[in-house]
């Protein structure tokens, strides 16, 4: 039914308008029904996550620690020269390989060769000088039985004059003389002994090659052999050069760091696991580490070798002190050393001060 100022359009319109909010319930509430589809559906998957993280956490992970604070280490070991000296070559640079053995640096070699030949004249003519004391023996103990034939005529003749004098036939200043003659021999023969007795205390019980002198002058010919020898540095060990100073030309004095050698084939790991992280660790424990250099492409193979005697600030140039008033209590880090399986050290190389992570602990 129409009023009269109604025309046609106009109820029609109203009949849409009135079924329009009956049309759009029915999609509101299918959106919302499918909204909390949606969310039951992800806390569902939510939840069987976490149950499934807690199961692997329960039976796996909770057995391992890891740590992506780990350096690779190694030992940096000095050339220093024994004796001073000018350097006249060099026969390795930066970055070179190099095998135990090898002449690294030479010296000048002109001082050691003179100081060589004056050990070995100063050797001969100590040799010389005990064979004399060897020959003396005999000379001196020829002396003492001159003396002591001597000795014995003069006072055989002071007993042949002692028998004259009752009878004039010697005077008392003869008979004064041949006492003085006798007592003279008597010093002679006692200073030809003890010449005799201090040759003797130079060469008793032994001989020329093992006489004292002898030996000295031989352990002085080693000294400077040796010291010309050590005008050529040698590598100490098999590795890479690393941090040469040294030019030609330069004088350098005995302790002198010339360059270092880093031996590659026996590195390590330092890894700095919490405090928290190390109740459980001990010596011999097996690790798995990967290096930034390779990423999850190779894992290395280590072992526990020891845990450091205190944390790193411990150790570090300004520790802490704890008893200033401030302090405030920070998780600590304490250095584990892993040692790297050498054959995983063959066949991918490393170089120290490389970044990386210890994968699995075993706990």
């Amino acid at each position: 039914m129409t009023t009269p100022n109604q025309t046609p359009q106009d109820s029609s319109s109203g009949a849409a308008a009135a079924t329009a909010p009956a049309a759009s319930a029915p999609v509101a509430a299918n959106g919302n029904g499918e909204r909390r589809g949606l969310l039951i559906g992800v806390t569902i998957v939510l939840i069987i996550l976490l149950i499934a993280y807690g199961i692997w956490w329960f039976i796996y992970a909770r057995h391992y620690e890891n740590t992506d604070d780990a350096y690779v280490g190694g030992n940096v070991v000095q050339v220093t020269p024994q004796v001073g000296g000018t350097v006249l070559a060099i026969n390795t640079d930066d970055t070179e390989p190099v095998q135990i053995g090898k002449p690294l640096v030479e010296l000048d070699k002109a001082d050691a060769k003179v100081a060589l030949d004056q050990a070995e004249a100063q050797l001969a003519q100590t040799v010389r000088q005990v064979r004399t004391l060897f020959v003396n023996n005999n000379a001196l103990a020829s002396n003492v039985s001159a003396r002591s034939a001597e000795l014995e005529r003069a006072r055989s003749d002071l007993a042949r004059r002692q028998q004259l004098i009752s009878t004039g036939a010697v005077s008392k200043e003869e008979l004064e003389h041949a006492k003085v003659a006798v007592q003279g021999a008597e010093a002679a023969l006692q200073a030809a002994r003890e010449q005799l007795a201090s040759n003797k205390v130079l060469t008793d019980r032994t001989s020329v090659e093992q006489h004292p002198n002898v030996l000295s002058a031989a352990a002085q010919v080693r000294s400077a052999y040796v010291n010309l020898a050590r005008t050529t540095l040698l590598a100490p060990t098999t590795g890479y050069v690393a941090k040469r100073s040294v030019q030609v030309g330069q004088r350098v004095a005995a302790g002198t760091p010339l360059l270092s050698i880093v031996p590659l084939n026996a590195l390590w790991v330092d890894a700095n696991f919490k405090e928290v992280q190390i109740n459980n660790m001990r010596i011999g424990q097996t690790v798995t580490l990967k290096s930034d250099l390779y990423g999850s492409k190779f894992e290395y193979h280590g072992t526990v070798v020891g845990l450091a005697a205190g944390t790193g600030s411990a150790f570090s140039l300004l520790p802490a002190q704890n008893a200033s008033g401030n302090w405030i209590k920070i998780v600590q880090r304490v250095p584990v050393r892993i040692s790297l399986d050498p054959k995983d050290l063959e066949s991918h190389p490393l170089r120290m001060g490389r970044t990386g992570e210890t994968e699995k602990i075993v706990r």
